[in-house]
């Protein structure tokens, strides 16, 4: 059992940093689009909106899966049953950052082989 966590913990590694290279990315061609260069993270508002959301979403995720994995801990070393509001809480976490890696994914695809911009 325990090599079967490690592979979704690693899965959840993975579709994190697909989904950190996705938003880069759009910072990336938003800065194009924009004309700022880097390391300059001020511009037209539609480059600051797009910047900042990748930010706060990339460390927002990251941090709530940390907490809900703590929540989870220390209500498992005190009893079974007191471990599920963690269990529960990082189940919902992984499923939100899990469908954003695969929009990601997606929007990646949709991009590169058929020239749809999202």
């Amino acid at each position: 059992m325990a090599s079967d966590s490690m592979f979704l913990l690693a899965g959840v590694s993975l579709l994190s940093a697909m989904q950190m290279g996705y938003l880069a990315r759009r910072v990336g061609l938003s800065r194009i689009a924009h004309k700022v260069m880097p390391p300059s993270v001020t511009g037209p508002p539609e480059f600051e909106r797009t910047f900042r959301a990748h930010e706060v979403a990339a460390a927002g995720g990251g941090l709530m899966y940390i907490i809900a994995r703590q929540i989870y801990f220390n209500g498992y070393v005190k009893s079974n049953k007191k471990r599920l509001p963690g269990f529960y809480l990082t189940i919902t976490v992984f499923v939100i950052l899990s469908l954003l890696g695969l929009t990601g994914i997606l929007c990646g695809i949709l991009h590169k082989y058929f020239n749809i911009h999202l």
